[in-house]
């Protein structure tokens, strides 16, 4: 059956993740923009960042206890995501005018998370309906996807940085659109699509009892503590740089999409070394190494422009390249019965921790300087490459 694979599936599968996950950053992206039209504060960026969260929390839990992508074709419930999507995006655009602004962008916002709960989840089991041998380098592939279309409203700010914030927006919705469509057209249900089973709360039991199962969680969840929230700040971090060093015209967009995008290399190259290594090792790798980079950050801001961006190009790399890995972790550890609850539980756990990570992180930069934010941060890598580890040791 794999050699009767249409050349086409991934390609397809990947260009229509990135196109919807363009929308998770796309408040982020024309931010300064709306903090200068309607008088946002700094905290804007944490709490505009977890609405979006928030909302793929929500949706997630809905879509596993309808169980939608089992009772409707995967890619319909994709393009229908991808189309409300698209529309709740761009109705920051059309309402943000109409009442209370800031309100109104939280709404859409979370809305929009909401609807991501049907793009990245249902994209992964579309990829998974096609692909049994060598999932985990398709899924590499495909959080790769997920990483690029994060950054991608940073490029068109970045690129074109005179556009009203609006016309951006607008740009990214029809995209999101586009990648349903292609979904669509492109890729029907694979020859190993399978019916799912209903969300079954009783995988949190499993979770906890199984020591496996529970280290690869507990090490997610420590991968997610840094994760978004450096995503999330990484601007602000690039835009504190060059105050710091009273540059002159820096394109904090430009380079704020290039730290982010850089993770799809961690993604795919990690997802071809897992072949060779297993999982375990390259996760519990790339987590030290995303670790270390949050420890080493106050050293970062000595160093000219050039190495500043190089150091974070290296922890773009690393602090999403161990995701795919511990998915694929979750799945080979959780009980056959459980499996599509346990990635469902696991995943709205991760996504709940960034929402404190962020909040937290946002409180701690009115009391730390510029260069100690991230210093903090490092004990979500900590605690969870110390939950982890035993997963590592049988490959000595």
């Amino acid at each position: 059956m794999e050699d009767r694979r249409p050349c086409r599936i991934l390609p397809a599968i990947v260009f229509s993740q990135f196109a919807g996950t363009s929308l998770w950053f796309a408040g982020n992206a024309v931010l300064p923009d709306l903090q200068l039209q309607f008088g946002l504060g700094q905290s804007a960026v944490a709490t505009i960042t977890s609405a979006v969260q928030l909302g793929f929390i929500a949706g997630t839990l809905v879509f596993a206890v309808l169980n939608l992508s089992d009772r409707f074709s995967p890619r319909s419930v994709f393009l229908a995501c991808s189309a409300f999507g698209a529309l709740a995006n761009g109705g920051i655009a059309l309402l943000a005018n109409i009442g209370h602004p800031y309100e109104t962008l939280l709404g859409m916002r979370f809305a929009t998370g909401f609807f991501l709960a049907g793009i990245y989840p249902v994209g992964m089991k579309l990829a998974a309906s096609w692909y049994r041998e060598g999932l985990g380098a398709a899924l590499g592939f495909l959080v790769g996807a997920l990483v690029i279309g994060t950054a991608f409203p940073h490029l068109v700010k970045g690129l074109g940085h005179s556009l009203p914030w609006e016309e951006v927006t607008w740009w990214l919705s029809g995209l999101a659109l586009t990648g349903g469509i292609v979904m669509y057209m492109l890729v029907p249900d694979g020859p190993h699509h399978a019916k799912g089973t209903r969300l079954d709360l009783g995988a949190i039991v499993a979770i906890f009892a199984s020591r496996d199962l529970r280290a690869s969680a507990f090490g997610y969840f420590g991968h997610m503590w840094e994760l978004y929230t450096l995503w999330a700040m990484i601007p602000l971090m690039i835009a504190g740089y060059v105050e710091m060093h009273t540059l002159g015209a820096v394109n904090v967009g430009l380079w704020s999409f290039w730290v982010i995008a850089v993770g799809a290399i961690g993604c795919v190259a990690g997802g071809l070394v897992s072949r060779h290594v297993g999982s375990a090792k390259v996760a519990f790798t790339q987590l030290s190494l995303s670790g270390l980079c949050c420890l080493l950050s106050p050293l970062a801001y000595v160093l000219p422009l050039p190495a500043f961006i190089a150091f974070l190009t290296v922890w773009g790399i690393f602090v999403v390249g161990d995701s795919p890995q511990f998915s694929a972790l979750t799945a080979a550890t959780a009980p056959r019965a459980f499996v599509g609850s346990a990635l469902t539980i696991v995943n709205c756990i991760g996504f709940s921790i960034t929402v404190v990570s962020i909040q937290v992180t946002s409180m701690l930069t009115a009391h730390l300087p510029l260069q100690a934010w991230f210093v903090p941060v490092a004990i979500g890598p900590v605690l969870g490459l110390s939950a982890c580890r035993r997963l590592v040791r049988p490959m000595r």
